[in-house]
Order: structure tokens, then C-alpha cells, then sequence
């Protein structure tokens, strides 16, 4: 897995596919690994690079609070190794937070950005969420941990579907064998990043096109989070699947990689 250094760490990144450099940023706790099923559709046009975020992975995972600016530090820094002079930008969840600073801090390094299942800012019931999080991945097994973010992310039809069933128990038991778990350090850093994340007075000056897309039934980021992201971006479009939650990228995959693929090839 490749390495380059950035912003005071060291960052592991994996690369697939040519063309135009497609900058893929995950959510908390994730790896970038976990793109791959969206990179399968994506490399056939993109230049797809699949970091591991700062606190996860075969990236460096210092001790102490992370905040949005310095991951969007760290991928400007990553964009510089790699002599990117400027990227379409995908981000999830804790990856769109990132994804927001990346346009406000370093403009000319995004060319477009598609924003899934973001926030401005946090209220009450997220930042008791975040919160929560780090007292679960200090106290439950590998298996508990994954099985409660489950419970947050995926919407009822899709733990009755059988096949999607069992790719969540083997992702469990994946899970428990990671050979790179995140400690629980690299969780709480994560966590402050997502608590702290305020711009809201800083959305109108995005000015590159954006994409917001997200799930009409998510409970970990809900829909009036994205949408208050996509109407305080002047040039922002919005999609929000029916019956779908904070993963409906997973949930609704057969929709959201040729649309976001087609959105991307058109900014």
C-alpha cells in the first residue's frame, strides 16, 4: 500500500483505474478499502484514490482531537504529493465534512464535489450519537462495535433482504480479524472532527458545483442535515433516495454509482 507524508503524518492510500483523479474519502472508523464495490464502477472513467483517513488504517493514527480542516489539510498535502494540481472530491459522511473544508480551504484544488449524507453542523442528537460511539468502541467486542454502526446505517428492508443479511455478518467477521484495527484513540479523534464540524456560515462560499445525496430515512445523519447543506450551497444539486438510510449507497448501489458516475463525468 503505498505511502506518502502530509500535514505532519503519514498516509496510506490505494489507486485504481486512469483519467481524471476522483478523490474518494471515507467515513469514520472506515478504511478507503471499503470504496471498492463504488470503484469497481468508477475506475472505468476515474483515476480513483482511496485513502485511509488520518486515525485509521495503514495511516498514521496520532493521539489527540482530529477537526475537519486538518483532514482537508491532509489530503491537499496528499494531493500535493502526488502532484495533483486539482480533483473531483467524493465524500461520506465524516468524508463529506472533509469534503466541505477541501472546497473552502484549497478551492483550487476541487474541481466538483459530491457531498453523501452530510452536515454543517452538529445538534444535540448527533453529537450525543458521536459520543455514544466512542463509549461503544471502548466497551463492545470487534463484532458488537460493527453490529451497532450496522444498526445506524442500514434501514430495515435491507437487514430483511437475506443476501444483504449475510454480507453484514461477514463483514463482522472481517471486522474481528482486522489486521489494522482502529484503537480507540483514532476513534475519538474522528469523533471530535465530526462533533466540532460548523460551517454553515461558510456554505455560500463553496462556489464549485456540488452534489448532495443521501437517504430520506437515515437516523445517524438526517435528512434535514443534507438538506441544509445543499440549500446553503449556491451551486448545489440534491438527490435523496426513498426507503434508504446512511448507507444507501450500499443499499441502493445499482442507482447511485451510474448516477454519481454520470453526475461526476459532467462536472
Amino acid at each position: 500500500m503505498p505511502i506518502i507524508e502530509t500535514n505532519g503524518i503519514k498516509m496510506a492510500y490505494e489507486e485504481r483505474g486512469s483519467g481524471d483523479p476522483l478523490i474518494m474519502i471515507m467515513g469514520i472508523t472506515a478504511g478507503g478499502a471499503v470504496w471498492e464495490a463504488h470503484a469497481d464502477d468508477w475506475s472505468e472513467h476515474f483515476r480513483c484514490i482511496m485513502p485511509d483517513n488520518r486515525g485509521v488504517g495503514a495511516s498514521d493514527k496520532p493521539g489527540g482531537d482530529y477537526s475537519s480542516a486538518m483532514f482537508a489539510d491532509d489530503y491537499a498535502g496528499l494531493m500535493d504529493a502526488l502532484g495533483i494540481p486539482q480533483a473531483r472530491v467524493v465524500g461520506v459522511s465524516m468524508g463529506s465534512i472533509i469534503a466541505q473544508q477541501l472546497c473552502l480551504r484549497h478551492p483550487e484544488k476541487v474541481k466538483s464535489a459530491v457531498l453523501m449524507c452530510p452536515w454543517a453542523r452538529c445538534d444535540r442528537y448527533a453529537t450525543s450519537t458521536f459520543e455514544h460511539m466512542k463509549v461503544c468502541k471502548a466497551r463492545l467486542s470487534p463484532k458488537e462495535f460493527l453490529e451497532w454502526i450496522q444498526l445506524l446505517i442500514f434501514t430495515k428492508p435491507f437487514w430483511d433482504n437475506d443476501e444483504a443479511y449475510q454480507g453484514m455478518l461477514d463483514g463482522r467477521a472481517d471486522f474481528a480479524v482486522n489486521p489494522t484495527p482502529q484503537p480507540l484513540h483514532g476513534v475519538e479523534g474522528q469523533a471530535a472532527a465530526c462533533i466540532h464540524h460548523n460551517v454553515l456560515d461558510q456554505l455560500g462560499n463553496i462556489a464549485q458545483p456540488c452534489l448532495v445525496i443521501g437517504g430520506k430515512d437515515d437516523i445517524f445523519t438526517p435528512l434535514w442535515m443534507g438538506q441544509e447543506v445543499a440549500a446553503g450551497i449556491p451551486n448545489c444539486e440534491s438527490h435523496f433516495y426513498e426507503n434508504a438510510g446512511h448507507a444507501f449507497h450500499w443499499e441502493c448501489m445499482d442507482d447511485f454509482n451510474p448516477r454519481v458516475r454520470e453526475w461526476l463525468k459532467a462536472h
